[in-house]
């Protein structure tokens, strides 16, 4: 089934298929250039600003959540959402907006980055993040994080502050600490919920388990009082891209990685022009999912270039990739971007993805799962 409606700035033009393994659905806000009456006033008009961002996607279902978790994971995205809103609101570019949202959500536990990250099968957190400036093609990222409480501060102050692109492991948390980051013992990553989902994890498959990390709290002795999240070991990554007043766009990620990572496993959330890229000449895009299939694709610059070099539209450009390409290998997982003329787009192959946007002089928008229109 194939559903569109074409309007302007704030309605949605959806298309949902169904499938064999269940609906995937994409969405399109497409934003019009504005046009003043008049030549000086079209001279004096600016951008309209927006926000797309995502909490990861996966094996996200209603019936597997309850109404206290849906309801906490919406609060959530549009806090992260509201925040970008309001730098961008007081003329802050776009890449103020996305390390904005995305320091929220590295501080909020229900999300896999900062201090929801999952665990290591060795139970360490390992944290990865990247930022990119569409105006100047400036990059930043970090990787293998133990120490810095806003990987994606770090990843911002690689780009802005040091000749490299990406760093690693204890010399990017030195790194991070020269230039001023607030620096955090690995205990304050620790949620309970993580844990207990790492543990179960390794026993279903046979592997050693960890000692408890030192300097947490003992474990509970009854169930587990936080929300727990479906699926959790299996996705989760935070992202957001945006657009300003001057027309500039940005992205950025941030994440714990995948659980029971070993070896010192990287996805592709801080591989430039895999799970981030940004350029004002194609596209902004952040994406989440099985980080392996998403490097093989490169996806996020694939994207911005068919935009780019096609002439596609950001949608099908995104459908693209994710619906075609990334399917074609059984890669699951999904991406958001925008464009520097306004077009914002999410696509995903996976029955669900925390998402939001909003447009500036519109409403906030949540959504998690794929049939929600």
């Amino acid at each position: 089934m194939r559903m569109r409606t074409g309007l302007r700035i704030g309605v949605i033009a959806a298309t949902i298929f169904a499938g064999g393994s269940g609906a995937v659905q994409t969405e399109r806000v497409m934003a019009a250039s504005s046009a003043a009456a008049g030549g000086a006033a079209a001279a004096e008009a600016k951008h309209k600003w927006a926000i797309v961002l995502h909490g990861g996607a996966g094996v996200i279902e209603r019936r597997s959540m309850s109404a206290e978790t849906d309801a906490a994971y919406r609060a959530s995205l549009r806090a992260a959402i509201q925040g970008a809103a309001d730098v961008l609101d007081k003329g802050g570019s776009s890449v103020d907006a996305v390390e904005a949202a995305i320091r929220l959500m590295e501080d909020d536990p229900l999300f896999n980055a900062g201090r929801g990250a999952v665990f290591t099968a060795e139970g360490k957190n390992e944290l990865d993040s990247a930022v990119m400036d569409g105006a100047t093609m400036k990059a930043g990222a970090a990787a293998g994080v133990t120490r810095t409480r806003h990987p994606i501060s770090l990843a911002r102050a690689v780009m802005e502050k040091s000749p490299h692109v990406m760093l690693i492991g204890a010399g990017a948390d030195q790194f991070a600490a020269s230039v001023g980051l607030e620096q955090v013992d690995p205990s304050y990553f620790f949620t309970e919920r993580r844990w207990q989902s790492l543990i179960r994890q390794l026993k279903k498959e046979g592997a050693p388990v960890p000692a408890r990390p030192q300097g947490v709290p003992p474990a509970p002795s009854g169930g587990l009082a936080e929300i727990e999240p479906p699926d959790a070991h299996k996705y989760g990554t935070v992202g957001v891209v945006a657009l300003d007043r001057n027309g500039n766009i940005a992205a950025g990620t941030s994440t714990g990685g995948t659980q029971a990572k070993r070896w010192g496993r990287v996805g592709d959330s801080p591989i430039i022009g895999a799970g981030t890229y940004a350029s004002n000449q194609s596209c902004a895009v952040s994406a989440t999912g099985t980080g392996e299939y998403f490097i093989r694709l490169t996806v996020a610059r694939t994207i911005c270039s068919l935009v780019q070099y096609k002439g596609m539209k950001l949608q099908d450009a995104a459908d693209e990739v994710v619906q075609k390409e990334l399917g074609a290998i059984h890669g699951d997982g999904g991406v958001i971007a925008v464009a520097p003329d306004g077009q914002l787009a999410w696509s995903f192959n996976t029955p669900g993805m925390y998402r939001g946007r909003v447009v500036e002089g519109g409403a906030i928008e949540v959504k998690i799962y794929a049939d929600e229109k």
